[in-house]
Protein backbone atom coordinates (compact mmCIF):
# COMPACT_ATOMS: atom_id res chain seq x y z
CA UNK A 1 0.00 0.00 0.00
CA UNK A 2 2.84 2.06 0.68
CA UNK A 3 4.41 1.33 -2.96
CA UNK A 4 1.31 2.47 -4.56
CA UNK A 5 1.17 5.65 -2.42
CA UNK A 6 5.00 6.44 -3.55
CA UNK A 7 3.65 5.68 -6.79
CA UNK A 8 1.10 8.00 -6.90
CA UNK A 9 2.83 10.96 -5.70
CA UNK A 10 5.64 10.65 -8.47
CA UNK A 11 2.82 10.66 -10.39
CA UNK A 12 1.26 13.44 -9.33
CA UNK A 13 4.85 15.13 -9.76
CA UNK A 14 5.50 14.28 -12.92
CA UNK A 15 2.06 15.47 -13.83
CA UNK A 16 2.08 18.41 -12.12
CA UNK A 17 5.71 19.25 -13.54
CA UNK A 18 5.07 18.82 -17.11
CA UNK A 19 2.34 20.94 -17.02
CA UNK A 20 4.12 23.64 -15.55
CA UNK A 21 6.95 23.05 -18.52
CA UNK A 22 4.20 23.00 -21.08
CA UNK A 23 2.53 26.43 -19.77
CA UNK A 24 5.59 27.60 -20.08
CA UNK A 25 7.13 26.27 -23.82
CA UNK A 26 5.01 25.71 -27.13
CA UNK A 27 3.84 22.65 -28.17
CA UNK A 28 2.55 21.78 -31.97
CA UNK A 29 1.59 18.63 -33.22
CA UNK A 30 1.83 16.80 -36.99
CA UNK A 31 0.13 14.36 -38.75
CA UNK A 32 2.96 12.46 -40.60
CA UNK A 33 0.94 10.00 -42.42
CA UNK A 34 -0.80 13.02 -43.87
CA UNK A 35 2.73 14.55 -45.27
CA UNK A 36 4.09 11.32 -46.49
CA UNK A 37 0.75 10.42 -48.08
CA UNK A 38 1.19 13.90 -50.04
CA UNK A 39 4.82 13.44 -50.88
CA UNK A 40 5.98 12.24 -54.26
CA UNK A 41 9.02 10.81 -53.23
CA UNK A 42 7.08 8.50 -50.17
CA UNK A 43 4.23 7.08 -53.24
CA UNK A 44 7.34 6.39 -55.36
CA UNK A 45 9.12 4.43 -53.14
CA UNK A 46 6.35 2.66 -51.74
CA UNK A 47 5.49 1.68 -55.22
CA UNK A 48 9.15 0.61 -55.80
CA UNK A 49 8.52 -1.51 -52.26
CA UNK A 50 5.32 -3.32 -53.83
CA UNK A 51 7.03 -3.71 -56.93
CA UNK A 52 10.04 -5.32 -55.86
CA UNK A 53 7.32 -7.39 -53.24
CA UNK A 54 5.56 -8.81 -56.23
CA UNK A 55 8.20 -10.27 -57.72
CA UNK A 56 9.97 -12.00 -55.02
CA UNK A 57 6.26 -13.49 -54.25
CA UNK A 58 6.31 -14.57 -57.88
CA UNK A 59 9.37 -16.38 -57.12
CA UNK A 60 8.36 -18.01 -54.30
CA UNK A 61 5.11 -18.71 -55.80
CA UNK A 62 6.59 -20.33 -58.67
CA UNK A 63 8.88 -22.69 -56.68
CA UNK A 64 5.73 -23.69 -54.50
CA UNK A 65 4.47 -24.47 -57.94
CA UNK A 66 7.06 -26.48 -58.91
CA UNK A 67 7.19 -28.50 -55.20
CA UNK A 68 3.32 -29.21 -55.67
CA UNK A 69 3.96 -30.63 -59.16
CA UNK A 70 6.87 -32.84 -57.86
CA UNK A 71 4.99 -33.58 -54.70
CA UNK A 72 2.04 -34.97 -57.15
CA UNK A 73 4.45 -36.89 -59.23
CA UNK A 74 6.13 -38.70 -56.15
CA UNK A 75 2.17 -39.37 -54.99
CA UNK A 76 1.44 -40.98 -58.65
CA UNK A 77 4.82 -42.83 -58.37
CA UNK A 78 3.81 -44.21 -54.67
CA UNK A 79 0.71 -45.72 -56.31
CA UNK A 80 2.77 -48.02 -58.71
CA UNK A 81 4.94 -49.22 -56.14
CA UNK A 82 4.60 -53.02 -55.80
CA UNK A 83 6.46 -55.89 -54.85
CA UNK A 84 8.20 -56.75 -58.63
CA UNK A 85 9.11 -52.94 -58.40
CA UNK A 86 10.04 -52.27 -55.07
CA UNK A 87 13.63 -51.91 -54.87
CA UNK A 88 13.85 -49.66 -58.29
CA UNK A 89 10.96 -47.58 -57.31
CA UNK A 90 11.36 -47.25 -53.90
CA UNK A 91 15.09 -45.41 -54.51
CA UNK A 92 12.86 -42.95 -57.19
CA UNK A 93 10.78 -42.23 -54.22
CA UNK A 94 13.54 -41.77 -51.96
CA UNK A 95 15.15 -39.54 -54.32
CA UNK A 96 11.92 -37.26 -54.70
CA UNK A 97 11.60 -37.42 -51.01
CA UNK A 98 15.18 -35.83 -51.19
CA UNK A 99 14.35 -33.37 -53.77
CA UNK A 100 10.95 -32.03 -52.04
CA UNK A 101 13.03 -31.52 -48.92
CA UNK A 102 15.88 -29.53 -50.66
CA UNK A 103 13.06 -27.58 -52.54
CA UNK A 104 11.02 -26.94 -49.45
CA UNK A 105 14.34 -25.46 -48.15
CA UNK A 106 14.52 -23.06 -51.10
CA UNK A 107 11.08 -22.04 -50.91
CA UNK A 108 12.39 -21.24 -46.79
CA UNK A 109 15.65 -19.42 -47.61
CA UNK A 110 14.00 -17.47 -50.99
CA UNK A 111 10.86 -16.36 -48.12
CA UNK A 112 13.44 -15.47 -45.79
CA UNK A 113 15.64 -13.60 -48.31
CA UNK A 114 12.47 -12.00 -50.19
CA UNK A 115 12.02 -10.53 -46.68
CA UNK A 116 15.66 -9.36 -45.78
CA UNK A 117 15.52 -8.06 -49.61
CA UNK A 118 12.43 -5.32 -48.78
CA UNK A 119 13.74 -4.48 -45.63
CA UNK A 120 16.79 -3.46 -47.16
CA UNK A 121 15.39 -2.18 -50.11
CA UNK A 122 12.61 0.21 -47.67
CA UNK A 123 15.76 1.33 -45.58
CA UNK A 124 17.36 2.64 -48.49
CA UNK A 125 14.50 4.36 -50.54
CA UNK A 126 13.07 5.77 -46.68
CA UNK A 127 15.86 6.66 -44.91
CA UNK A 128 16.89 10.18 -46.99
CA UNK A 129 12.60 10.91 -47.51
CA UNK A 130 12.20 10.27 -43.08
CA UNK A 131 15.71 12.78 -42.98
CA UNK A 132 14.03 15.67 -45.39
CA UNK A 133 10.90 15.27 -43.62
CA UNK A 134 12.26 15.66 -39.81
CA UNK A 135 14.56 18.42 -40.97
CA UNK A 136 11.66 20.22 -42.46
CA UNK A 137 9.36 19.69 -39.28
CA UNK A 138 12.41 21.07 -37.48
CA UNK A 139 12.91 23.93 -39.45
CA UNK A 140 9.04 24.67 -38.71
CA UNK A 141 8.99 23.74 -35.74
CA UNK A 142 12.21 26.72 -34.93
CA UNK A 143 10.32 29.30 -37.12
CA UNK A 144 7.38 28.57 -35.04
CA UNK A 145 9.19 28.61 -31.70
CA UNK A 146 8.01 25.36 -30.53
CA UNK A 147 9.61 23.03 -28.31
CA UNK A 148 7.93 19.61 -28.79
CA UNK A 149 6.00 18.55 -31.69
CA UNK A 150 3.82 15.34 -31.51
CA UNK A 151 3.18 13.16 -33.79
CA UNK A 152 -1.01 12.31 -34.01
CA UNK A 153 -0.57 10.03 -36.95
CA UNK A 154 -2.45 6.71 -36.22
CA UNK A 155 0.36 4.36 -37.51
CA UNK A 156 2.68 5.54 -35.17
CA UNK A 157 1.94 2.69 -33.08
CA UNK A 158 0.36 4.16 -29.99
CA UNK A 159 0.63 7.06 -31.02
CA UNK A 160 3.09 10.00 -29.23
CA UNK A 161 -0.27 11.86 -27.98
CA UNK A 162 -3.59 11.07 -27.24
CA UNK A 163 -5.35 14.55 -26.45
CA UNK A 164 -4.40 17.81 -27.23
CA UNK A 165 -6.27 21.24 -26.45
CA UNK A 166 -4.65 23.92 -28.85
CA UNK A 167 -1.04 23.73 -29.89
CA UNK A 168 0.08 24.59 -33.00
CA UNK A 169 -0.34 22.26 -36.27
CA UNK A 170 2.40 22.57 -38.62
CA UNK A 171 1.25 19.62 -40.89
CA UNK A 172 0.41 22.29 -43.71
CA UNK A 173 4.11 24.07 -42.62
CA UNK A 174 6.31 21.33 -43.42
CA UNK A 175 3.85 20.26 -46.23
CA UNK A 176 4.37 23.55 -47.56
CA UNK A 177 8.43 23.59 -46.99
CA UNK A 178 8.63 20.12 -48.80
CA UNK A 179 6.58 21.57 -51.38
CA UNK A 180 3.69 19.25 -51.29
CA UNK A 181 0.55 21.75 -52.36
CA UNK A 182 -2.44 19.37 -53.06
CA UNK A 183 -4.34 18.43 -49.54
CA UNK A 184 -5.49 15.28 -51.16
CA UNK A 185 -5.39 11.99 -49.29
CA UNK A 186 -5.79 13.35 -46.23
CA UNK A 187 -5.92 10.72 -43.08
CA UNK A 188 -9.08 10.62 -40.93
CA UNK A 189 -8.90 12.81 -38.03
CA UNK A 190 -7.37 10.96 -34.48
CA UNK A 191 -10.22 10.95 -31.86
CA UNK A 192 -9.87 13.33 -28.98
Amino acid sequence: MRKLINVFFVAAGLLFTANMASAQQKLGHINSEEVFANLPEAKTAQTTLETLGKQKQADIDAMIKEYQSKMAAAEAKQKTLSEANKETVGKELQAAGQELQDLEKRITDARTKASQDIGTKQGELFQPIQAKVATAISAVAKEKGLAYVFDIANGQGGNNLVFWDGGDDITAAVKSKLGITATAAKPAAPKK
